[in-house]
């Protein structure tokens, strides 16, 4: 087979725009890019702004992972106005929290990448597909669409979850600095008990099963869409009040093979071949800018690159449980899912617990005031990986805030190093067998659940008609 390049623009069943390109020799990627289309802008709207408005504006950036940015934004204002939540308030933000891991977990699975290895009947949203190798057995096939249908009630009953202690979904209104506006009642607390327990047998028999029959038969991915093996967790769900709250989910990384802590100043954004102008690169957030510059030679990305000490990471799920030393059988794109159904039980099991430590009548909010000037940082985990927000204030408005999401770390385009971005380097080696159905370039793409709409936001278009294949 010759030499080429092939491109899938957009790729579907993600959130947002992101085209893939790779170059193929003899039916293997041996480079790709990976390119956001789209510039995100909510930096810049925030300046300006009280800001309080920080955690209810951050929400939009996305509508499949608005919690992460409500916690990471509330997080990031606990910190600039020196205030902590009581008991209550930690804990209803956990259950919040975790409604939204769930549901969206159960969503990428079943509603966004299964698709790539069951086949459905002949009708949307089942077609159009790629051709490709569709290996499971009929039994397992028809229970895995089956089970397509139940997941679409499932996931309500995690955003009925949320509701109940958010005041809606997807976005949430009750979390605020300090805590949370909710207050924890004996009826709302058997409301939820139910649904987690709803929640816990999906998982359990449901969710995980399938993750490991499809695992079972292809065996052959088990070394497809192996990135750096570098792993990043910001650590999520506060367990006490302290200062440094002990974390369900662990804050670490796994670099160069060691188990190593994080250093917040260590991270910077390279913004070479990213469609920014250059004297912003290479600057911790709580330096960063958002200056776009959309004819910018050599670029081909919105989306930034992020690396920690100059080096690339991958988050999400798999990372998290890597760092945390819960899974460590593999890094190949079938271990991203599996590793997903896991934490999914995980945290779906430990909700049960959080959800009995609530205590009617004690406070779920701390009071604070505004400081004249002040520079905050809120870390945690959104479900697709390390999520991050920081504030400069100066006049009790925000002066600079910046973002960086799970897909901005993994979807980066290359740094001013020429490294690869995770997607990028984890494209390397797959094998392609029919360029024209390139089913195994997406499986690999879909595993990190990429979220462009997190990673960026928003462009002008020029009126040019143009013609998509979505598959």
């Amino acid at each position: 087979m010759a030499k080429q390049t092939i491109s899938i623009d957009p790729v579907t069943r993600i959130e947002g725009h992101l085209k893939i390109e790779v170059d193929l020799d003899n039916g293997v990627v041996v480079d790709a890019r990976s390119s956001g289309t789209l510039w995100r802008g909510i930096e810049v709207i925030l300046k300006g702004r009280d800001p309080r408005d920080a955690q209810h504006i951050t929400q939009r950036i996305c509508g499949v992972c608005p919690i992460g940015h409500c916690m990471a934004s509330t997080f990031n204002l606990d910190s600039a106005f020196g205030v902590k939540p009581p008991a209550n308030g930690r804990i209803i933000r956990n259950l919040i929290l975790g409604a939204n891991f769930i549901q969206s977990h159960i969503l990428h699975f079943y509603h966004l990448a299964a698709l790539d290895f069951v086949v459905g009947p002949d009708i949307a949203p089942f077609i159009p597909r790629y051709k490709g190798d569709y290996l499971l057995p009929k039994d397992i096939n028809d229970a895995a669409v089956k089970h397509y249908l139940e997941a679409l009630d499932i996931r309500m009953k995690a955003h009925e979850l949320l509701a109940i202690w958010g005041g809606k979904a997807p976005t949430t209104m009750s979390v605020t600095p300090g805590g949370v506006t909710e207050k924890p009642t004996v009826d709302k607390i058997a409301s939820s008990l139910w649904r987690i327990r709803q929640l816990q047998d999906f998982i359990d028999t449901v969710y995980v099963p399938d993750v490991l029959a499809i695992a079972d038969v292809y065996e052959d991915y088990k070394n497809v869409g192996v990135s750096y093996s570098n792993f990043l967790s910001y650590g999520a769900f506060d367990l006490d009040e302290g200062v440094d709250s002990a974390k369900f989910i662990k804050r670490g990384r796994f670099t160069d093979s060691a188990d190593l802590d994080v250093n917040p100043e260590l991270i910077t954004e390279d913004v070479k071949f990213s469609w920014y102008k250059d004297e912003i690169g290479r600057k911790n957030p709580k330096q960063g800018m958002t200056e776009p510059d959309p004819h910018k030679d050599k670029a081909y990305s919105w989306i930034k690159a992020p690396r920690y000490d100059g080096i690339p990471h991958e988050v999400g799920p798999l990372a998290r449980m890597w760092v945390s030393n819960e899974y460590r059988h593999g890094a190949s794109l079938l271990d991203r899912h599996a590793a997903r159904a896991l934490e999914a039980a995980k945290i779906a099991h430990a909700m049960e617990e959080w959800l009995l430590q609530l205590r009617p009548g004690e406070p779920v909010f701390t009071p604070y005031e505004i400081p004249q000037m002040s520079e905050g940082m809120g870390l945690t985990e959104a479900p697709r990986g390390a999520l991050g927000h920081w504030i400069r204030i100066e006049n009790k408005k925000i002066a600079n805030y910046q973002c960086i999401v799970p897909t901005t770390w993994n979807c980066s385009p290359r740094d001013e190093d020429s490294q690869r971005g995770a997607v990028e380097e984890s494209l390397i080696g797959t094998p392609v067998a029919d360029a024209d159905n390139p089913i195994e370039i997406v499986r690999v793409v879909r595993s990190f659940d990429p979220c462009l709409a997190c990673a960026i936001h928003l462009t002008k278009p020029n009126g040019e008609i143009r013609k998509f294949r979505v598959c």
